[in-house]
């Protein structure tokens, strides 16, 4: 592939993920929200957010197992049809088992993270567009396009309060417009897709079982799925309705609030890059991520609203500084056969862990112990964190 060709199918899938963290973001904040209006309670909320990475888990878990039989663009345009039918869905129905249908087959995201069937494809894409240090800069760029555009997306979530007060559309029908919007933007991202280059695919399929790098990946993986799980018990839309209801906080606050603390994320995995070339990728992931653990667990007990909101932005700022290393630091322990399937298989425990701990969380809120989930999250990526450093320091990077 040449630079120019590389160039732009970096550019297309930078663009598609920009849009797709723009949708999620307000989804996010706004799907607990929307629920509460159709009539459905917080455990509910907590069961419809697991389906939703329930479905995904096991869509990356497909993407691994059969993917490399399929033309990868192929895939890209059939996830960004499924985008489209997510978004009709929940405007379609608002009886709660067809919503759970709909969220376990469809693309909705209810975290801060992309934890979709859209990453390990797009990861794959980009490993092919660069190497060593210049692919750590290209998975920040993708990292902090995403949070950038997550925050815009989470700010967006004051519309539908803006509609009703505004214009006078009824609550339920101006939440429901914002779902419309997550199905147009699908087809924007379709229109991406489209532009990709196809890879031809000479004779048999590759394998996507992994060779050497087998032992390390599988540890990882292992690693991930506890960060993960932890994460599920705090995705934004759990974090929004613990503000809802600790605080009283309006949409269009919660909203705002997400703006900034993405923004936070975006500055932080901006400067990653620079903090890995100068102490290592796996000293950046894990001495960044344990002090915003730290700060969640401090949230979580805070006395006030600007308490919590201050330690929320603390840990922002340092939460996700791991995402754009952890990418590249899984692309250089492994060799370059090996990279479509590492992305997916270290993707795939995540999501199913993540997809475990949501309606766990929901539990909890419902029996009105609002802390629990954040302490716990907190707790279990402290140990991750140190897990982690302990296994993995004596890694050799095979591409670095």
């Amino acid at each position: 592939m040449s630079r120019r060709d590389a160039n732009a199918q970096a550019w297309r899938v930078l663009a598609a993920r920009g849009l797709r963290a723009l949708a999620d973001g307000f989804v996010a904040v706004l799907l607990p929200a929307y629920l509460l209006a159709l009539g459905f309670n917080t455990f509910d909320v907590g069961i419809l957010a697991t389906a939703t990475l329930l479905g995904s888990a096991l869509a990356t878990l497909a993407i691994g197992a059969w993917g490399a039989r399929f033309e990868p663009r192929r895939l890209l345009l059939a996830s960004a049809w499924l985008m489209v039918g997510t978004g009709v869905g929940f405007v379609a129905f608002d009886a709660f088992w067809p919503l759970l249908l709909v969220a376990f087959v469809g693309t909705l995201n209810p975290s801060s993270g992309d934890v979709s069937v859209f990453l390990p494809l797009e990861h794959a894409r980009l490993a092919q567009a660069a190497s060593g240090a210049a692919r750590t800069t290209l998975f920040a760029r993708y990292s902090v396009v995403g949070a950038l555009c997550a925050a815009l997306g989470a700010l967006a979530a004051g519309v539908p309060q803006w509609l009703a007060g505004a214009w006078g559309v009824a609550w339920l029908d101006a939440l429901r417009a914002m779902f419309v919007l997550h199905a147009a933007i699908a087809v924007a991202v379709w229109w991406l897709y489209r532009g990709l280059p196809t890879v031809v695919i000479e004779g048999e399929p590759p394998p996507a079982a992994l060779g050497p790098s087998r032992r390390v990946v599988v540890r990882l993986a292992a690693l991930f799925a506890v960060d993960a799980f932890a994460g599920g018990l705090v995705v934004n839309s759990l974090l929004s309705l613990w503000l809802f209801q600790r605080f009283g906080l309006s949409l269009a606050q919660a909203g705002a609030f997400f703006f900034w603390t993405g923004l936070l994320s975006a500055a932080s995995q901006f400067a990653a890059p620079r903090v890995a070339q100068r102490f290592g990728l796996l000293n950046t992931m894990v001495f960044t991520h344990l002090p915003s653990s730290v700060c969640l667990v401090l949230a979580a007990l805070a006395p006030s609203l600007p308490a919590a909101l201050v330690l929320l932005s603390l840990r922002s700022a340092l939460s996700q500084m791991d995402v754009p290393t952890r990418s590249a630091y899984v692309m250089a322990v492994v060799t370059p056969a090996e990279r479509t399937a590492a992305a997916s298989f270290t993707a795939v425990p995540r999501s199913l862990a993540a997809a475990l701990s949501p309606s766990l969380a929901g539990a909890l809120f419902a029996a009105g112990w609002l802390a629990a989930p954040m302490v716990a999250c907190g707790l279990l990526k402290i140990a991750y964190d140190l897990a982690l450093w302990r296994a993995c320091r004596r890694d050799v990077l095979r591409d670095p």
